[in-house]
């Protein structure tokens, strides 16, 4: 531990307060628990049709941002403010400003259920008030669409939180985050802070049994994973993450799972994540996989402050990497045996109409875009069930017999309207791809704000 021995018993204190807020939080308050009905078993046919499940994740985007104006899809042109409405503006996927997607950002956007905040909301650097009122010209994400048309786009998939990347990661491999409400924060600024392998000086706040943000413990937990079930059962799965010597684990959440970071189980998270593309042209996926991707591949947008490091890890941009893992594994020999979940980790503080129902002091959060791919995807369909990243945990957990978690995959669904299989499955048609088309906007004025970003 650097810093002075003073600094080594704050530390300490903060770690013994957090332990103890999350020894106290009453079960009654619990998002988790409990059987599974007798009756939500699964489709029997799912077991027999889908022996790989490979879960693509990207960064901060809302229906309404993204997939503005999508066919059938519940989306507007206009945006409520606490003073009047406001017309949804075109800006770039890459655009060089990020807004704050914290979970006090998330209680001022949603202002008690009237969704008219985001005004207040801050970005780095500072733009216009209105700028999360926003979307992302169809021009530049056409590989998405392309997707989503040909098979399952669901519109009513929320964040299982209210918070940013860091607990939203844990709840997509575990269906909780310990309660979790902020992305770990640090005192040293020379290394990323993530998981176990954070600095020892980073802490991340809890919400207590009121949904209030308090105190603070280090970013490395116990709870079970969805890999630890997966193991039991002698599944196969792995957490494809770009390697920790370019950026230090961000994102990969299994990093923050002391049990398997410090285990032959850490075996299973592997770089660098384009290993799934040979891998699926192989014939190699595991039964269960996790996908994360750089910074430059995750549309997650870069505020000017971000370090020459972070840029020179950017590859092609979002559309065409996700396309080139659906690409791979559709033109590889798993593909008939496949279900392919897209999926954005938060919000990323961009305007979304849809008021989230409130089921626990985590969440339900805003609306993230979902996208279902398979030969057994319902074709051309528009789900408007309401999902969460539980209902991820429960399709793969009925697609191999295994149990429940006993956290959010107790309440959520199992994604059961998004296939048909008595279907006639299709031959895989390759998702076409472009290069970047950027959308011209006249520049704005640049302020340098203090926002906690993802980096």
């Amino acid at each position: 531990m650097r810093g002075s021995s003073a600094q080594a018993t704050i530390v300490a204190a903060a770690f013994a307060i957090g332990l103890l807020a999350l020894s106290v939080l009453d079960s009654a308050a619990r998002p988790h628990g409990g059987a599974a009905p007798a009756d939500d078993l699964g489709d029997p046919a799912l077991r027999d049709h889908i022996k790989h499940v490979v879960i693509v994740i990207q960064e901060n985007r809302s229906v309404d941002d993204l997939f503005n104006g999508f066919p059938g899809a519940d989306t507007v042109t206009s945006g409520q403010t606490r003073g009047s409405d406001v017309a949804l503006r075109p800006v770039d996927l890459d655009y060089p400003a990020d807004v704050d997607h914290q979970h006090a950002a998330f209680l001022s956007a949603y202002d008690g259920g009237r969704m008219n905040g985001w005004e207040q909301v801050a970005t780095e650097p500072q733009q216009r008030s209105d700028f999360p009122y926003a979307f992302v010209p169809r021009a530049q994400v056409e590989p998405y669409w392309s997707m989503a048309r040909s098979y399952t786009f669901a519109d009513r998939m929320f964040q299982s939180n209210s918070g940013p990347s860091f607990p939203a990661h844990l709840y997509l491999i575990a269906g909780q985050a310990g309660y979790v409400a902020s992305n770990p924060n640090r005192l040293e600024t020379t290394r990323f802070a993530w998981g176990c392998d954070s600095p020892q000086n980073a802490f991340v706040s809890l919400l207590d049994h009121r949904g209030r943000e308090v105190g603070g413990t280090y970013p490395c937990f116990d709870f079970r994973t969805l890999g630890d079930e997966l193991d039991e059962h002698d599944l196969t799965w792995r957490y494809y993450a770009p390697s920790i010597e370019s950026l230090g684990n961000i994102w990969s959440a299994y990093d923050a799972i002391r049990h398997i970071r410090y285990s032959a189980a850490w075996g299973n998270v592997v770089s660098p994540e384009t290993r799934v593309l040979t891998d699926a042209q192989q014939g190699a996926l595991p039964d269960v996989a996790w996908v994360v991707p750089t910074p430059g591949k995750s549309d997650h947008p870069f505020p000017p402050s971000t370090t020459q490091r972070d840029i020179s890890v950017r590859g092609d941009y979002g559309p065409e990497w996700v396309a080139a893992v659906v690409n791979a594994i559709g033109s590889g020999p798993d593909w008939r045996t496949s279900a392919i979940f897209v999926v954005w980790d938060d919000w990323g503080g961009w305007y979304d109409h849809v008021a989230p129902p409130k089921l626990d002091r985590m969440g339900l959060g805003f609306r993230v875009p979902f996208i279902v791919i398979s030969p057994w995807a319902r074709r051309g369909y528009v789900s408007h069930v309401q999902h969460e990243f539980g209902s991820i945990l429960k399709f793969t957990e009925n697609a191999f017999a295994l149990p429940r978690l006993g956290t959010t995959d107790v309440r959520a669904d199992a994604l059961s309207d998004c296939f048909d299989f008595d279907q006639r499955p299709a031959p895989f048609e390759r998702i076409p791809t472009k290069r970047h088309v950027p959308f011209p906007l006249s520049p704005l004025r640049h302020i340098n704000v203090p926002v906690d970003t993802d980096f």
